[in-house]
């Protein structure tokens, strides 16, 4: 049972990728990629920046970057895959323990809504899983992040206006939003700052499962260490559900030299095909190893 669990998990994965275009750029040797015409359409993940490229230029992260999914060989992160909270609050700890991850249950017993039916991961998770390269663009009064996996973009207000405080399901106030509403600033020239609350509460923080309230606040920090390399670290505070902040992680970004990557989706038809013919008949079996997706 255990070897059959672990094989439909590894199955999962690829299913929920579903993108064979960019599993076969990635398995490419660079001496293949290198004795082929270059389209400009395509992304090359053997195409790596090398080196810090020189200084990073002050107040800029405009550009392609790729991150630790990417096929690139970005450096993992710190705790951005399998995070570990803080202590929870009562309700914290009842709200995790209703979640049953992938990781855990496998794909016949989790009930999380993405593995199950595509829904968005919504933020802060969507920074965090499945992070294969971002886009980040910036016009006078907001920047725009451009997020591979899934094709969804997020907006963040660099006018000066405050976080809103009026965020409420079912009431007059505004209604949350898978990413919620994000404020940003530069706090040097080589750190932008972002601030995010208003978050849809039937998301996860985190693919393992960790709550959030729609009031969290989650603070992202993007430093641009040199040219070439970005690194980006959050935290949230919900302290309806944690007793002190929660180090979501650190993630690491390098520069995609031609501007390029690839369409990288979820299907929900594809993913009901595998869960009726594969996932579902597999069952699950709690004493199992946890797997990784």
């Amino acid at each position: 049972m255990r070897n059959l669990l672990a094989g439909v998990i590894v199955s999962v994965a690829a299913v929920l990728a579903l993108s064979s275009a960019a599993i076969a750029q990635t398995g490419e040797s660079q001496s293949n990629q290198t004795s082929k015409a270059k389209s400009p359409w395509k992304y090359y993940p053997m195409d790596r920046a090398v080196g810090p490229g020189g200084p990073a230029p002050k107040r800029d992260l405009s550009g392609t970057w790729a991150g630790p999914g990417s096929g690139a060989a970005v450096p993992r992160g710190t705790n951005a895959q399998d995070p570990t909270a803080p202590p929870m609050t009562p309700l914290g700890q009842r709200l995790f323990d209703m979640h049953k991850p992938i990781g855990k249950y496998s794909p016949a017993g989790t009930n999380d809504p993405h593995t199950r039916y595509c829904d968005p991961f919504g933020f802060p998770q969507n920074m965090t899983d499945e992070i294969r390269g971002i886009t980040i663009t910036t016009l006078a009064d907001r920047t725009f992040i451009l997020i591979q996996y899934m094709n969804i973009w997020r907006e963040i207000w660099t006018d000066g206006r405050a976080l809103p405080t009026d965020v409420e399901s079912g009431k007059d106030g505004l209604d949350p939003r898978y990413n919620g509403y994000s404020v940003g600033h530069w706090e040097d020239d080589y750190t932008f700052v972002v601030d995010t609350t208003g978050l849809d509460p039937n998301t996860w923080a985190t693919k393992n499962g960790y709550p959030h309230t729609i009031n969290a606040h989650v603070q992202e920090r993007f430093h641009r260490d040199s040219k070439n390399d970005m690194t980006l670290t959050m935290t949230m505070d919900d302290p309806k559900l944690y007793t002190k902040q929660f180090f979501l992680g650190e993630q690491h970004f390098r520069w995609i030299p031609n501007q390029m990557f690839d369409e990288f989706n979820c299907i929900p038809s594809q993913v009901q095909e595998y869960l009726k013919e594969m996932g579902d008949p597999a069952g699950y079996d709690l004493h199992a190893a946890p797997q990784r997706r």
